[in-house]
């Protein structure tokens, strides 16, 4: 006759005494299957945590290519940006140069498709244009009225007269809290407060310009440009050729500032610079006098 269960003896040492327990076939399943589904249970958390531990560990040593890699861009965007500062030095001093000793700039194209043209002159040929007449203008004068004429052409001047809340160059960005280039300046004055162009020009831009807000970007030839942004109105048109001390426009906060102000950038061949240099060689032409600028 088939058991279904099975005898388990158990023998006391001092006693001598035999018990016997009967352990029913199904409850040794039932054990062996807890213990199975204990067993598969373990095993699978042990391998969940080695899988977990080994995407944190290449998690982390991503981050750390990440960081020595963002650590390399940041060395070579300084570089960069030291390289662009020292071209646009070079720049300007050549500039200044070539002005000082009278050297002219052609306008290119046959006299005849010139004339073949139309009638209103494009945006481009208006730069051109306004290039050359302001070289030949300057070449056919003296050394006197030549430096007089000198103060208009390069951005030497105050757009406005406030206070100068933020500087150019590295800093931390108001908004993101992140370290950011700061390409131009920064000065404090009241909304509606007239912003005035800091040399001889031709507008280039006169509308929304994304962070800017509304912005006026000013073309003064030979690759210098200012750029008055954060804007409550803008008072000129794409196109329109302004004198300095020109209105282009009132203070405002529109795009991403964090109070009334007006940002104000030079640049050079598309690089931005430093337009505190032009500020200080604006107060330098006021203080001294014609006579004592060298040729």
């Amino acid at each position: 006759m088939k058991q279904d269960y099975i005898i388990v003896e158990l023998a006391h040492s001092l006693h001598g005494r035999m018990k016997r327990i009967h352990i029913p076939h199904r409850f040794v399943y039932s054990a062996l299957c807890a213990v199975a589904v204990l067993m598969l249970g373990l095993f699978g958390v042990a391998g969940s945590y080695a899988r977990m531990a080994s995407k944190v560990a290449n998690y982390n040593t991503l981050l750390h290519e990440a960081q020595m890699l963002r650590a390399r861009y940041d060395n070579l965007q300084k570089k960069v940006k030291q390289t662009n500062e020292q071209l646009a030095s070079l720049q300007m001093l050549a500039d200044e140069v070539t002005t000082a000793y009278g050297m002219k700039k052609t306008l290119a194209g046959s006299p005849d498709l010139i004339a073949e043209g139309p009638l209103v002159p494009t945006m481009r040929e208006t730069l051109a244009e306004y290039n050359y007449l302001r070289t030949t203008n300057l070449a056919s004068r003296g050394r006197n009225i030549f430096s007089r004429a000198n103060v208009n052409i390069l951005p030497a001047a105050w757009p406005i007269n406030g206070r100068l809340m933020g500087g150019y160059g590295e800093r931390n960005d108001p908004f993101s809290g992140e370290g950011a280039m700061h390409t131009g300046i920064d000065i404090s004055a009241p909304v509606g407060t007239p912003v005035k162009v800091t040399a001889d020009g031709v507008v280039i831009h006169s509308s929304w310009n994304g962070g800017y807000g509304r912005c006026v970007i000013v073309d003064h030839g030979n690759g210098y440009q200012t750029w008055y942004a954060h804007l409550s109105r803008m008072d000129v048109v794409e196109g329109q050729e302004i004198r300095q001390g020109d209105i282009v426009g009132q203070v405002g906060a529109t795009g991403r500032a964090t109070g009334p102000h007006l940002h104000y950038e030079v640049r050079i061949r598309t690089t931005p610079v430093n337009p505190y240099r032009f500020m200080q060689r604006s107060l330098a032409l006021k203080a001294a006098p014609i006579s004592d600028f060298p040729f």
